[in-house]
């Protein structure tokens, strides 16, 4: 079982290096989007080649915001040309549900630009906050704005946690045991990233919950 995870790593990361800059953007730009590309897969693995030397972890930062907010403009004119009606039609195909548009609807009419910022931080919003602000029409330099600070947050602070977690392990590609020593000396990482992960998402639970009573 190790050797089968250690394997599937090694082939991400070095999917991750072989793409490169580019790779980053392009996935970045996706994960903004309904196509469940997460940004903890991605810009994690980026930042432990930046501290080889590969890369440069403003630059995977900079790639990282830029896919975002390349996804996340693109989600946003096809919402503001094609309208309501055919989003929620045809929004299915994408994974983009009507409970969840309507929830991101709601979030968006409750917070407005404010909330695209902290949509951006969180977990199953971030990627279709873009719709309602497309279809509600919002000025798009200032949803430009607010996701570009927003995202490049979320991003910089995925890769501190990559350099700190990952990126003292140069062994990590080749040496099984150097998982192991990753999860074992690195447990206090990765038990506050997953802290941080479940209050994100008590925070939206109760936005929404807010976003809704207020609606």
């Amino acid at each position: 079982m190790q050797e089968t995870l250690h394997h599937l790593l090694a082939v991400w990361m070095q999917f991750v290096l072989d793409w490169g800059y580019l790779g980053v953007f392009v996935m970045m730009a996706f994960e903004s989007t309904a196509i469940p590309i997460p940004a903890e897969v991605v810009i994690p693995p980026a930042a432990f080649w930046a501290a080889q030397g590969r890369f440069n972890v403003y630059g995977i930062v900079l790639a990282a915001t830029a896919g975002s907010w390349a996804g996340s403009a693109a989600s946003y004119w096809i919402a503001w040309k094609l309208g309501r009606p055919l989003v929620e039609r045809y929004g299915k195909y994408v994974l983009m549900s009507k409970s969840r548009i309507e929830a991101a609807d709601r979030w968006f009419d409750a917070y407005g630009a404010g909330g695209i910022f902290v949509a951006r931080l969180l977990p199953g919003i971030r990627h279709v906050i873009s719709i309602p602000a497309g279809l509600f029409k919002m000025n798009f330099r200032t949803f430009s704005i607010m996701t570009i600070l927003g995202a490049g947050f979320f991003n910089a602070a995925l890769a501190w946690f990559g350099v700190k977690v990952l990126g003292d392990q140069p062994a990590l590609m080749r040496d099984p045991g150097a998982m192991i020593t990753v999860l074992k000396t690195k447990s206090h990482y990765l038990i506050g990233f997953a802290v941080v992960v479940g209050i994100l998402y008590w925070v939206m639970v109760w936005m929404q919950r807010r976003a809704k009573r207020t609606a």
